[in-house]
């Protein structure tokens, strides 16, 4: 009967850090997008 209360998935703790993976990528992809659009060449 103890087996039935221990939980086997800490939810929260996975949420949290699906969180923070999104977030990183989010940013990783504004970074590229920034580059590229630096990159363009001055018109002399």
């Amino acid at each position: 009967m103890m087996y039935n209360t221990i939980p086997l998935v800490n939810w929260e703790m996975g949420t949290i850090i699906i969180g923070v993976f999104v977030l990183v990528c989010i940013a990783l992809v504004l970074v590229v997008f920034s580059m590229m659009n630096s990159d363009k060449k001055k018109k002399e």
